[in-house]
Order: C-alpha cells, then sequence, then structure tokens
C-alpha cells in the first residue's frame, strides 16, 4: 500500500517540476538575450520574406 501511494505521489509531482525547469531555463535564457544586447549583439532571423531583396 505504502509503494502505491509513493508511486501516486512522484506521478503527481514530476509533471509539475518540469514546468517549473521549463520556465527557469526561459527565464535564463531570456536574461541572457537581455544582455546580449546591452552588448551590442543582435539577432538575425533567417526566416526572410519572399521578394524582400528584389526591386522592380
Amino acid at each position: 500500500m505504502m509503494r502505491l501511494i509513493r508511486i501516486g505521489v512522484l506521478v503527481l509531482v514530476l509533471p509539475s517540476l518540469s514546468g517549473c525547469w521549463l520556465l527557469a531555463a526561459g527565464g535564463a535564457g531570456a536574461y541572457g538575450g537581455y544582455k546580449a544586447k546591452e552588448e551590442g549583439y543582435t539577432v538575425q532571423s533567417p526566416v526572410k520574406k519572399e521578394g524582400a531583396g528584389k526591386k522592380d
């Protein structure tokens, strides 16, 4: 019986912890991007609009 309770608690706790880790990783990435922007680094999107570089 005790083993079943432990497994149940583990099943309920793990999904909530994974959400916390994702939130913490997202915050760390945002902070890193902010600090890089302060240092003068910029980010360029690899996706370009069709015909953006063409002149008629």
